[in-house]
C-alpha cells in the first residue's frame, strides 16, 4: 500500500495510490492512524467511497507531518565515512510501534513503511561553529515523501535497492542499500536501548557518498535547481529550490547542498 498526504481545494487529505490517481481516504494523519494502531496495509481497502483525484491537481504534503521524533543516522554509508564527517539522510523508516531494549531479531516488526527523505543542509550557519545542529534545521529543508510504502511492498529490511539523487538531472549519488554500514534492524534496536521508541517515529538512514560539500569545487545548490532522490520501486522525491527570501506559500526551502 502507498499513501500520500497533500492539500487538495485548501483541505489536508491522506490518500492511497491507485494506478496513476490517488484514491481520497479522509482528513486523517497517518501519525494519528498509527497512534491508533491501524494496520496500514489493510487500511485504505476498508475505507471505500473516496473519489480518484489526478497528482497535477493537489500539493503534496510532507507524509508524516508531526513524527513522534526524528533520528537522522551519520555515516551510514562506507563510501561516504571517507569524503566527510557530515551528512544528510535518504531513506527514512516510519515505525507502527516502539519500546525498549527491541531485540535485533524483532527490529523490522516495528515498521509501517518507508519513505524519502532529502535532509537539506544549510552550510553557511552549519559551520557557524563547532555545534553545527541549526544549520539541519532549517525550516522546509527536510523533503520527505512523496509516499509512505508499506512493509509488504519492500524488501525485508529495504535491502538490495538503489538510491540515487540527481541534481538538474545529474546523478550525484548512487549506492546500493546493502552498504550501509548499519542494516535498519540494527539502527532500531541500537536507538532503542538508550530512548523509547515510539509509533511514528522516524530514523533517517544515512546518505552515501557524492554530496556537493565534499567536492572540489563545491557543488551547492542555487535557486532553480531541482533535486531529485530515488529509490527503486518509490515514486521520486522532487523538489524545486527556491529562495527563502523569495519563496511563498509552501513551496519553500533554503539554499541547500
Amino acid at each position: 500500500m502507498r499513501y500520500v498526504r497533500f492539500i487538495l481545494d485548501g483541505k489536508k487529505h491522506l490518500g492511497a495510490r491507485e494506478g496513476d490517481k490517488i484514491r481520497i481516504l479522509g482528513e486523517a494523519s497517518l501519525e494519528s492512524l498509527l497512534a491508533a494502531g491501524t494496520d496500514l496495509e489493510t487500511y485504505a481497502s476498508q475505507q471505500t467511497g473516496g473519489r480518484l483525484v489526478s497528482e497535477a491537481d493537489i500539493t503534496f504534503l510532507p507524509v508524516v507531518e508531526h513524527p513522534a521524533k526524528i533520528f537522522c543516522i551519520g555515516l551510514n554509508y562506507a563510501d561516504h565515512t571517507k569524503e566527510s564527517k557530515y551528512e544528510h539522510g535518504e531513506l527514512a523508516v516510519v515505525l507502527k510501534k516502539g519500546g525498549r531494549h527491541i531485540a535485533k531479531e524483532d527490529a523490522l516488526d516495528c515498521i509501517a513503511g518507508y519513505a524519502l527523505f532529502n535532509d537539506g543542509s544549510v552550510r553557511e550557519y552549519q559551520f557557524l561553529s563547532p555545534q553545527w545542529t541549526v544549520g539541519k534545521n532549517f525550516d522546509a529543508t527536510g523533503a520527505f515523501g512523496p509516499e509512505l510504502v508499506t512493509t509488504s511492498e519492500v524488501p525485508a529490511g529495504a535491502k538490495g535497492l538503489l538510491l540515487e539523487t540527481r541534481l538538474n538531472g545529474k546523478v550525484v549519488q548512487s549506492a546500493s542499500t546493502d552498504t550501509m554500514v548499519f542494516d535498519i534492524a540494527t539502527l532500531i534496536s541500537v536507538i532503542s536501548e538508550a530512548i523509547t521508541l515510539e509509533p511514528s517515529d522516524v530514523i533517517v538512514t544515512g546518505t552515501p557518498s557524492g554530496i556537493g560539500w565534499a567536492r572540489e569545487p563545491k557543488l551547492l545548490m542555487r535557486p532553480g535547481d531541482v533535486c531529485e532522490v530515488s529509490v527503486t520501486g518509490f515514486a521520486p522525491l522532487r523538489n524545486t529550490i527556491a529562495d527563502e527570501a523569495e519563496a511563498s506559500g509552501t513551496v519553500k526551502a533554503a539554499r541547500a547542498a
